[in-house]
């Protein structure tokens, strides 16, 4: 399936544009997602058995509460092998070597790479030599096990309180396009689920490129101003800038206010262009404070 096609085939309808994260931004699914299906096969395939807990502590913080929040899983994964986890005071005693994948940190590293499952796909069939091919393998074999489990064990999970109201109220308003690193057919399944696929113009997953590259791909068409990313990573904010476009941010731990914020203020000022400027500041302000840079271990060792 040519899902880059859907990107091309989008036309405006409105004057504004509205991109929504999913994960962690419109439904409260990051947490359940990296703790329950990430993080124990993480475990698993990449043999962090004897320091578990530390590989916990990692996780969640790659993931949930730093500056990488939302990323994509491959680019979390190298981080953790090779910064967070070496540096914990758990790894140092006990002297474990954290095992290290560098066809697979090399392949993350290449601009080139389109970071899914069809993208290590695509390398493990144009890989000459044997290591990497098995290396490359079996990390296609951890991203589909974890899939599988977010399949599996994400399940019924609502979006948080006044999503579906801020969703109602921009309906008539502007266009709406899911921008998001997670598979295309998990968000498909989640936001049908929940009733509310029907706002959305169009579904962008990781089969679709980058968030910079789903909304430069959306947005082009639109004037100065009236392109809105709402997100709850700094991923989300670099994406939106990039392209020109006001970033209102689901603060991590403030989600529900975050979302009642936009629904009786936030909205209303981007639509009447006095969001930007001194509005957008306050919020990112409080955004960016919500998630350091460095681990609390670094930083209180």
């Amino acid at each position: 399936m040519d899902y880059r096609k859907r990107l091309e085939e989008f036309k405006p309808s409105k004057d504004y544009l509205v991109c929504i994260d999913s994960d962690g931004c419109a439904f409260d699914t990051m947490g359940i997602k990296q703790r329950e299906c990430f993080c124990p096969w993480m475990i698993a395939y990449f043999r962090l058995q004897p320091v578990a807990q530390a590989a916990r502590e990692c996780k969640e913080f790659a993931d949930l509460y730093s500056k990488t929040r939302g990323a994509n899983r491959h680019v979390t994964i190298k981080r953790i092998l090779k910064e967070l986890l070496p540096s914990h005071q758990q790894t140092k005693e006990r002297g474990f070597q954290v095992p290290q994948f560098p066809h697979y940190f090399a392949w993350v590293d290449d601009p080139a790479s389109l970071l899914s499952n069809d993208g290590l796909k695509q390398a493990i069939n144009e890989a000459n030599d044997v290591e990497k091919r098995k290396e490359l393998s079996h990390v296609l074999e951890w991203a589909e096990r974890v899939n599988w489990a977010v399949k599996e064990i994400v399940k019924g999970i609502p979006p948080f309180p006044y999503v579906c109201e801020s969703l109602e109220l921009m309906n008539d308003k502007t266009d709406m396009v899911v921008v998001s690193a997670t598979p295309l057919e998990a968000l498909e399944r989640e936001w049908t689920e929940h009733g509310i696929a029907r706002y959305a113009g169009l579904i962008c997953g990781q089969e679709m490129g980058t968030k910079t590259e789903q909304i430069a791909a959306v947005a082009s068409s639109y004037p100065d101003g009236h392109v809105l990313m709402i997100g709850d990573a700094p991923g989300d904010m670099r994406a939106a800038r990039a392209n020109g476009a006001l970033f209102y941010p689901i603060i991590p731990g403030d989600e529900i206010a975050s979302w009642k914020l936009f629904y009786e203020e936030a909205t209303e000022r981007f639509l009447s262009g006095t969001y930007a400027g001194e509005y957008e500041g306050m919020l990112i302000e409080r955004f960016e404070r919500a998630l350091p840079e460095r681990p609390p271990w670094e930083v209180n060792g």
